[in-house]
């Protein structure tokens, strides 16, 4: 059960740095009236895998599910999520929406990785999450979206902070707990857009780290507690 609790109400459901598929984590924040989830999951079956390990938890069932930002790693299990309310930037929507129109397939993947070499990587990746699972699969633009922060129950706040990563790149904080998620708001551009002179903008870290939290959790490494993300931007800073 690859789920572990942070804080008080807050879980996460590890990620794999290792995995060829890209496998980021979901985080968890438990409230009076549900669990809201923090991205998607990478497939269908990656979100099975997360509510399976929820259930055994015993945490409750998810209301909403908050995605961090668009891109497939984050965004492409939500189908599985059934009557659970999608919240997202509304920059993300539109991209979505236009992401839903395409004919997603291991034939398409096929063909694009032909005519376009640098998206190799990624719908590689994608293959390998999906493998024969498209039958059951859609994108699934949010149904509820937001310009600047939104507020849900159980004191979660959900905030715009863009970034060269992607434009729709959204924190979400447990407030009761001090923990914060933050997808991969401060990561150099995605791999196929991205050049020598990109980096992690540690900039941006410094200033979370105004926020006070205890745990700062980007979707592809372990949990940074505060003394940790300040030493990355202390190193980054030199």
């Amino acid at each position: 059960m690859p789920i572990v609790k942070l804080a008080r109400r807050t879980w996460w459901y590890l990620a794999d740095s290792r995995s060829p598929s890209v496998t980021g984590g979901v985080g968890v924040i438990v409230t009076d009236e549900g669990s809201v989830v923090v991205d998607a999951g990478n497939s269908p079956r990656h979100a099975r895998r997360v509510q399976s390990s929820m259930a055994e938890a015993g945490l409750p069932p998810a209301t909403h599910v908050v995605y961090t930002h668009h891109h497939w790693d984050h965004t492409w299990g939500a189908c599985a999520w059934p009557d659970v309310e999608i919240i997202g930037h509304e920059t993300g929507r539109d991209l979505l929406r236009a992401e839903a129109e395409i004919p997603w397939s291991n034939e398409y993947l096929t063909q694009r990785m032909a005519e376009d070499s640098s998206l190799r990587p990624g719908y590689r990746a994608r293959a390998r999450v999906m493998e024969n699972d498209w039958d059951e699969f859609t994108v699934v633009p949010p149904q509820r979206v937001f310009t600047d922060r939104l507020t849900l129950p159980g004191g979660v706040e959900v905030r715009h902070v863009g970034g060269q990563h992607a434009p729709d790149s959204t924190i979400v904080v447990a407030s009761r707990s001090k923990v914060v998620f933050l997808g991969d708001c401060f990561y150099p551009p995605p791999h196929h857009l991205r050049t020598p002179d990109d980096a992690p903008d540690m900039g941006m870290v410094g200033d979370l780290l105004e926020g006070g939290y205890k745990w700062y959790v980007d979707s592809h490494s372990p949990p940074h507690r505060r003394w940790r993300a300040k030493r990355m931007v202390a190193r980054a800073a030199k």
